[in-house]
């Protein structure tokens, strides 16, 4: 005589998670694949969760975002006291900045979109506009002085970290080499006699000496 089937177990509900658990996934996926491949759906599959039950948490990928970039500055940009000049306000600022930032590199292509920004990273960009006012820029003109400084310093570190990963694929010599390589002298004198420096000159870290010369600048006229 056939036995009575057992009752099927009604399926569980996908286990409880956090808003920490989610954060640190998400800087996972961003670390090991850049911010373009994080998605809800993948997210939920790292955290063992379903898509629905992240939204109790986050609204979208943007807020997200957010969290993942207050995260980051909360952990790695520490306030220091500010010095007495007012320049050298600006430079520690910035460079606190660009050091913080040279490490993870996504965080500056969701930070170029201009929009999304850091909460906690507010008070280092008080200190250059700050800074700025204090050496005798009008506060309009300090928030100019502290786009064209943020610009420089992620264009830094976004040319740098892309030359950086192309010199670690190796492989024959790159397009640019093999123009500097037949650079004629009569055409580009400058250039041709630099040519064989070009490379390692270019790689070398200038970075406080470009920030510092974009200050000078900024308050040529103050």
């Amino acid at each position: 005589m056939p036995q009575p089937s057992a009752p099927r177990k009604a399926p569980g509900r996908p286990p409880r998670i956090s808003r920490e658990e989610i954060v640190r996934a998400a800087r996972r996926i961003v670390a090991e694949t850049g911010a373009d491949r994080l998605t809800m759906r993948r997210l939920a599959a790292e955290v063992g969760s379903t898509p629905m039950a992240l939204y109790h948490h986050v609204r979208d990928k943007e807020e997200l975002l957010v969290l993942l970039l207050d995260d980051y500055a909360a952990r790695t940009l520490r306030r220091f006291e500010p010095p007495d000049d007012p320049r050298e306000r600006v430079v520690t600022a910035a460079t606190a900045i660009h050091t913080a930032l040279a490490d993870c590199p996504w965080i500056v292509e969701v930070l170029t979109a201009d929009d999304l920004m850091s909460a906690s990273a507010l008070w280092f960009v008080e200190q250059i506009v700050d800074g700025l006012v204090a050496a005798g820029l009008s506060p309009d003109r300090a928030v100019h002085g502290y786009r064209a400084i943020w610009y420089y310093t992620a264009g830094e570190i976004v040319v740098r970290t892309t030359a950086a990963r192309r010199r670690a694929d190796g492989g024959s010599a790159t397009y640019r080499e093999q123009v500097f390589a037949g650079l004629d002298p009569e055409e580009l004198p400058r250039l041709a006699g630099v040519a064989d420096r070009w490379a390692p000159l270019t790689a070398e870290d200038t970075y406080q000496d470009g920030l510092r010369a974009l200050v000078r600048g900024l308050l040529a006229d103050a």
